[in-house]
């Protein structure tokens, strides 16, 4: 299974690069009251392809400046022929309020290819129990993951734990419902409210130790060798699910998350990470190779090897910017990169010196690092 699961220019040149792709949106479909998922037309010159559980990056220009966000795709492509992702507003979020507010259908959005390690191969032979765990908009890549498992592995079953703060929070839930009685006893939905109404028959308050053994007393037990855990959703929510897991014995090995990021990061704070992790006063040259070109350049010090490509017009794809999101991931030949933020990668990627331009920093001047 391979679930591992992403300051410019002001100026870039315009580019032909086959990694980026204009999508038409064809629908905007209101979740909740703050939610709404984006249908876009396959483009013309051919279906996108994509994995269940990876994200698109969406490209806008908002109050004059590009802005580059990741959004899991909610669509299987297994089932759904468009390209869906589903869009949260969150407060003080520049693309999520922006999206809302001003896409139109027919509008035509640039995006990078899809992208993210969040994501695992199906066969019709297969035999396992996904028991995903889902905080609010973190309901997206785990709804792509479910429909693919349960149309494409027969024998294979999902049970999902779904946390929101109140009923009216529930992103999907029609479309749950759905996929739970067509599928009854293969499909397991189980909503966990914050707030829960007088009339609530389900569990409320925070997930806890004796909530969870409740919880895996009323899912099929498949044991530990058919049995993986996903989760997606707030920070905070994932800590306490993988502590309870830990504490429950689950192998790390067995567990696997997407972490969602907002992008944007307290300018100081990252300067004082910057400044901590970098040795010296040192600028080093970094040879980049990505979609059949090479580029060769200096990075000062306390500078990221992605903010100074762009800054010199180079266009290396990127989103986050935060070292989460991994789509500026690109492999070190050689040389070494020291990173702010390593969360975005596995340990195995770590040790195939798999580096992040968004939060590397050069620390040799022989480093020669791989995109794509």
């Amino acid at each position: 299974m391979a679930f591992g699961l992403f300051k410019k220019s002001e100026k870039k040149p315009e580019t032909t690069n086959t990694h980026y792709h204009e999508l038409t949106v064809k629908k905007i479909i209101p979740e909740t009251k703050d939610s709404i998922s984006l249908v876009f037309e396959q483009p013309a010159s051919g279906q996108l392809k994509y994995k269940s559980g990876q994200f698109l990056t969406l490209i806008a220009t908002v109050q004059g400046k590009e802005v580059r966000r990741s959004y899991s795709l909610c669509s299987s492509p297994f089932v759904d022929q468009d390209l869906v992702v589903m869009v949260k507003r969150v407060d003080d979020g520049l693309m999520s309020n922006w999206l809302p507010d001003n896409l139109k259908v027919g509008q035509k959005v640039r995006v990078l290819e899809p992208m993210g390690n969040f994501t695992t191969e199906y066969g019709k032979d297969g035999k396992r129990h996904l028991i995903m765990f889902g905080g609010g908009s973190g309901i997206t890549p785990m709804m792509s993951i479910l429909k693919s498992l349960i149309t494409q592995e027969p024998d294979s079953i999902c049970s999902l734990i779904y946390c929101n703060r109140d009923i009216d929070s529930i992103i999907f839930k029609n479309e749950l419902e759905h996929w739970q009685t067509q599928y009854e006893g293969r499909v397991h939905v189980i909503h966990i409210l914050d707030n829960a109404p007088m009339n609530w028959q389900g569990y409320s308050g925070l997930l806890n130790k004796d909530m969870l053994a409740k919880l895996f007393e009323r899912i099929p037990n498949w044991g530990l060798e058919k049995t993986t855990y996903l989760m997606c959703g707030p920070e905070g929510m994932m800590k306490n699910v993988e502590t309870l897991l830990s504490e429950l014995h689950i192998p790390k090995e067995n567990v696997f998350k997407e972490s969602f990021v907002s992008g944007i990061i307290d300018k100081d704070k990252k300067e004082e990470k910057k400044a901590a992790t970098v040795s010296g006063n040192t600028a080093h040259e970094v040879t980049v190779r990505y979609d059949g070109q090479e580029y060769k350049f200096v990075v000062e010090p306390n500078r990221t090897i992605l903010e100074t490509a762009l800054d010199q017009g180079i266009d290396l794809p990127y989103s986050c910017q935060s070292g989460l999101c991994t789509a500026c991931r690109g492999r070190a030949l050689s040389g070494q990169v020291k990173l702010d933020e390593e969360e975005g990668l596995s340990q195995s990627e770590r040790a195939e010196g798999y580096v992040l331009t968004c939060v590397g920093h050069p620390i040799t001047d022989d480093v020669v690092i791989e995109i794509g």
